[in-house]
């Protein structure tokens, strides 16, 4: 039985854009052909469709997740269900918050982001350069922050963000230290 992801999430969720996912396509048509077991994290990170995993178990491509790495077939059919179900009660509930916040009055996205680029005939490419200035000099401001705490034996990049975090000093958007968002700034600017 040939398995694609792509045709098989068009066909089990024509009203939902999807974006393409041909790489998983290829994973799962290796794995198949070499007998190979796919390793996921989660399983409803591979799709929150359940006739998707359910037409992906019949395939004949075995995957196990991470997160559940003793299930079986009725575990999985079990879990594709309340994924599916998670991913139309969030949907629905994301719905009804933007309908609650249209007849506040609230204007919903950003009005000065990138429609006012587009506007002034910039587009994309103009917020993309501000945004990266922004974060370079954000970077550059931040730099001698993370040497210090290099200089001070936190080699590792979660002790660094830990290390911000104890200091009280917050991320260009006011946010918490995390290891991905130590890694742009110092390499923006190293």
């Amino acid at each position: 039985m040939s398995f694609d992801a792509n045709d098989a999430i068009k066909r089990k969720a024509p009203n939902r854009e999807r974006s393409n996912r041909s790489e998983l396509t290829k994973a799962l048509q290796l794995a198949k052909v070499t007998g190979a077991t796919l390793v996921i994290a989660r399983l409803d990170r591979l799709s929150r469709n359940a006739a998707f995993l359910l037409d992906l178990r019949d395939s004949g491509a075995h995957f196990a997740a991470v997160d559940m790495p003793e299930a079986n077939d009725l575990t999985v059919e079990i879990m594709a269900l309340v994924a599916q179900a998670e991913r139309e009660a969030t949907s629905r509930r994301v719905k009804e918050a933007i309908a609650v916040a249209k007849a506040r009055g609230a204007t919903l996205g950003n009005p000065s982001g990138a429609e006012s680029l587009r506007r002034a005939g910039k587009g994309g490419l103009a917020f993309g350069e501000a945004f990266g200035a922004d974060a370079s000099a954000y970077a550059q401001d931040l730099t001698p922050v993370p040497a210090e705490i290099q200089a001070g034996g936190h080699r590792i990049l979660r002790a660094i963000a830990s290390e911000l975090a104890r200091r009280g000093i917050k991320t260009r958007r006011g946010g918490q230290w995390q290891v991905s968002n130590v890694r742009a700034p110092v390499g923006r600017v190293g």
